[in-house]
């Protein structure tokens, strides 16, 4: 890949993805030499990519605003699967019901959804509760109150089989068996694609959530949409606040900016595993790379995390063969950390952390004093900073820390 002189670059090493709010802690994009946020831009690949940056900025209360696009739980997709999830955990949500109750389309037109707002107007009822006396009362039309009663029995269906599961497993379930998926499986090009990539971040969001300590009380669908509620309304900053500028690197052709960070450059995510697994797009993928590089009129930050949570699943990869065709003269490479763990053997790459140092594995029967029995649902870190997402009976799914937890083998 060409270069572009008098720039300066730095290839940033994160032991993982997590790991972006320490970054920008430290790197402090736009702060340098006493310039503005809206000189610094954050470039990535995927669409889907913007949800942990996001993340990061809000934890180190540094203002954002996307370019051309909008903030991860904004988006239709995330907005209908969390109403899903939300009328799953209450049905008495009429906006959540409102949003998803045909879509995707199953026959119920507006007339019916008419007939239901009216009732719930008339009697004082929710839209579900209206719907529940209408169908009991067969006041509906044949086609129309069969359609409504089977997505009623969805709903109740995916409540009661998915109460159990750990969070991450039951909302993709839901996505799936709502039918949420498959529309957009079938929506065709490059917009169908983002919008299931949302999907699946959607998914991981959910296995890397963990609590607060107000929020024990709650059931962990509870937790989560509480989050993302709060997430959606922390909002973007205004037009006129100095705010870092996050987009795709499609969305960055034509502009430029003093300090330009790439996110997530590795193989898997820049190049896309799709370019990789059709080999003629490679070179579209390696004109976008050079597109990204020469946004930067003074500074280049190019980061690639070790491990990565894609799909539920911890990925190990390989930095970016884009960063190899880089002047070695020109990149001058950091680390957050002086030592990274890696798998020891190199054929398990890309496979789940099934066992950490500690000695749990996933699926492995264990006991608490306080909890009583579970089942370990997750593994996460290593070392003294090693934790077990634990499946308890009765008593819901815990986060432990595994040097402290005390845990008895059953």
């Amino acid at each position: 890949m060409a270069s572009t002189a008098n720039r300066s670059r730095s290839i940033a090493l994160l032991t993982n993805s997590t790991k972006l709010a320490s970054w920008l802690t430290v790197s402090k994009p736009g702060r340098t030499n006493g310039g503005a946020l809206e000189q610094c831009a954050i470039l990535y690949r995927s669409n889907a990519q913007s949800r942990v940056l996001e993340e990061a900025l809000l934890q180190v209360s540094m203002p954002y605003r996307i370019y051309g696009g909008m903030r991860f739980f904004e988006r239709q997709e995330i907005k209908d699967a969390l109403s899903y999830l939300r009328l799953i955990s209450n049905r008495n949500d009429d906006a959540a019901f409102e949003r998803v109750v045909n879509t995707p389309t199953r026959g119920i037109g507006d007339r019916t959804l008419d007939v239901v707002r009216q009732t719930s107007r008339d009697r004082q009822l929710t839209l579900w509760q209206a719907c529940r006396e209408l169908l009991q009362e067969k006041a509906l039309a044949g086609r129309a109150a069969s359609a409504l009663q089977r997505f009623m029995e969805l709903i109740d269906a995916l409540a009661q089989e998915t109460a159990d599961m750990p969070l991450h497993v039951q909302t993709d379930r839901v996505v799936k068996d709502s039918g949420l998926r498959m529309m957009y499986e079938q929506e065709k090009g490059e917009k169908g694609q983002t919008r299931i990539e949302n999907l699946d971040e959607l998914v991981t969001a959910t296995r890397q959530f963990s609590y607060n300590e107000e929020e024990e009380d709650l059931l962990p669908l509870q937790a989560f949409l509480s989050h993302a509620a709060l997430e959606a309304g922390e909002g973007q900053a205004d037009t006129w606040q100095d705010a870092v500028q996050l987009m795709t690197l499609h969305s960055a052709k034509g502009l430029e900016f003093p300090q330009v960070f790439i996110v997530g450059m590795e193989e898997g995510m820049f190049p896309s595993q799709m370019s990789l697994d059709e080999g003629g797009r490679l070179e579209e993928e390696r004109r976008l790379a050079y597109v990204g590089v020469t946004r930067a009129m003074q500074k280049l930050t190019l980061t690639y995390a070790e491990t990565r949570r894609l799909y539920g699943k911890e990925v190990y990869h390989r930095p970016s063969r884009f960063i190899g065709e880089l002047p070695e003269q020109c990149v001058e490479e950091v680390r957050l950390r002086a030592t990274v763990s890696r798998p020891v053997n190199h054929q398990r790459m890309g496979t789940p952390m099934a066992e950490n140092d500690t000695g749990y594995k996933l699926g492995q029967r264990v006991r608490h004093a306080k909890f009583g029995e579970g089942t370990i649902v997750n593994l996460e870190g290593s070392g003294e900073h090693s934790r077990l997402q634990v499946a308890f009976q009765g008593q819901g799914i815990k986060w432990l820390v595994a040097a402290y937890a005390r845990l008895e083998t059953v």
